[in-house]
């Protein structure tokens, strides 16, 4: 772990664009198949390898379904994994194998076998929410995510359709929308009718 502050290893949060993206889940049961429909809805390719695959998991929305125990030949190709067997000794075996390929990993309640972690999120539109509490407490952070979804509602969606239409508008003619205060015109949006004016 040489390099990684002790107290705070999960400390550049991140957005990633998974679209076309083949991720690898291994685990078929209700967490794996979680965890697949979640890659899925984000536009990742998903191939998921489990030597038993339960009806949690939505064929329809997985890309390829290996019905069998994991093995090195499933990394080919892919840009991230998922492991969620329910095995720990299974879980650092695949998070090693794919360490040793670069390939970033999560391992589902082990943190000290990834290389990321997958926040509590809350999502409005075009707006997402994502809270983690470095791996120390999911609850936590489930919690608190369901607190900031009481905020993110639709009208908090419209708001940012509304300024991105604005913003590519000004861009649209030529201009730069770095140095404009946004402040006044968020102010206005949300007095009127927005989670601010309450």
């Amino acid at each position: 772990m040489s390099g990684k502050n002790s107290t705070s290893r999960f400390s550049y949060p991140v957005f990633l664009d998974l679209d076309g993206v083949m991720v690898l889940v291994v685990g078929g049961g209700r967490i794996g198949a979680r965890k697949a429909g979640g890659l899925a809805a984000a536009g990742a390719r998903v191939r998921l390898v489990a030597s038993e695959v339960s009806a949690h998991v939505d064929r329809s929305t997985t890309n390829e379904v290996r019905e069998r125990p994991f093995e090195s030949a499933d990394l080919d190709d892919v840009r991230l994994v998922v492991t969620a067997t329910g095995d720990h000794d299974i879980d650092q075996e695949i998070s090693a194998a794919a360490r040793s390929r670069g390939i970033w990993t999560n391992a589902a309640d082990q943190p000290v076998d990834c290389e990321f972690i997958l926040p509590a999120i809350t999502r409005a539109g075009r707006v997402t929410g994502a809270i983690s509490t470095d791996g120390a407490s999911p609850a936590l952070a489930g919690y608190l995510r369901d607190r900031l979804a009481e905020i993110l509602d639709d009208r908090v969606a419209e708001i940012a359709d509304t300024l991105a239409a604005e913003r590519r508008a000004i861009q649209d003619a030529g201009g730069s929308t770095e140095d404009i205060d946004w402040q006044p015109r968020l102010r206005e949006l949300f007095d009127a009718g927005g989670p601010a004016a309450e």
